[in-house]
């Protein structure tokens, strides 16, 4: 492929608006875990799109929140973190026509730091034309953006013209990343961010955003099976037994589900295992955040 510009593009915005479905919607794969639930991404991930003569390198951020917790402040320093050193930003916003606070401090962060940034409005199916218009002339009057794109990431309307619009910030220069490579998080973190995606899913309340994947086995046999020990972690005895639930049906529904993933994921049979520990507080434990695989970059 002869591919004569590649960037880095990283995605921002609050909680909630979409950052992950859009990132998947962009590559034309699951890279990026997604639920309805806030702050479901921890990480920073990386998924890459080839198409045409450009590469998009982009960055999947948490949303930005009040951090209430040692993971909270890493989560934090990650999406602060990830709007330096990079060609573009998209901010990306649901249709209100108002200005919140984490939108302003994104704003005032970019600003300062002279990085090009498009306003990308989702959620546009759920307003009409006149509304979205106000929430456009909102926004340009807080910031002069290089463009305000309407999008909606959950059906893929205005993906295209979003597409063609971020090609124009790549610079020229060789590609960052290989042809066949769509993301940099390695297969294990992303089969772990599949579990845990699948506990975000199926449990309610504070129960899942206090869990963690922890893979102490991702080997493959010589017929190709692949052999996945997963440790859950919860803060909590009582969280245990309801991840666990009635017989094991809970745990078991988890697992089912996390597995077929997987496997669509790999492209491979895959023999899961799951066990359930407590590590109370562990959010607030800062080597133990490292040991899951919440890193500084």
């Amino acid at each position: 492929m002869n591919l004569t510009k590649s960037g880095m593009i990283s995605i921002v915005g609050r909680p909630n608006v979409g950052k992950s479905t859009l990132t998947n919607a962009l590559v034309g794969e699951k890279i990026a875990i997604v639920t309805n639930k806030p702050q479901t991404t921890r990480n920073r991930i990386c998924a890459v799109l080839n198409r045409g003569e450009c590469q998009y390198v982009f960055m999947d951020t948490p949303g930005l929140h009040k951090a209430r917790t040692r993971l909270g402040e890493y989560m934090v320093g990650v999406v602060k973190e990830s709007v330096a050193d990079v060609d573009a930003v998209m901010l990306l916003i649901e249709p209100i026509p108002h200005v919140g606070g984490p939108e302003a401090e994104l704003i005032a962060r970019i600003r300062a730091l002279g990085v090009p940034v498009v306003l990308v409005i989702n959620k546009i199916d759920t307003v009409k034309k006149e509304e979205l218009l106000t929430v456009m002339q909102v926004y340009q009057a807080e910031c002069d953006f290089q463009a305000i794109v309407p999008i909606s990431a959950k059906n893929g309307d205005g993906v295209e013209e979003l597409l063609n619009v971020l090609a124009a910030f790549l610079p020229e220069g060789p590609q960052l990343f290989p042809d066949d490579m769509i993301t940099d998080q390695p297969e294990r973190q992303v089969c772990a961010e599949i579990i845990r995606e699948k506990l975000l899913l199926c449990l309610d309340k504070e129960i899942p955003h206090g869990t963690a994947v922890e893979l102490s086995k991702f080997s493959e046999r010589e017929n190709g099976i692949i052999d996945i020990d997963a440790t859950i972690y919860c803060e909590k005895a009582s969280h245990k037994g309801i991840i666990i639930g009635k017989n094991g049906a809970m745990l078991k529904k988890i697992s089912t589900l996390a597995r077929k993933d997987i496997e669509a994921f790999m492209g491979a049979k895959v023999f899961l295992e799951t066990w359930v520990k407590v590590k109370e507080n562990w959010r607030d434990n800062l080597n133990f955040i490292r040991d899951v695989g919440y890193r500084d970059e």
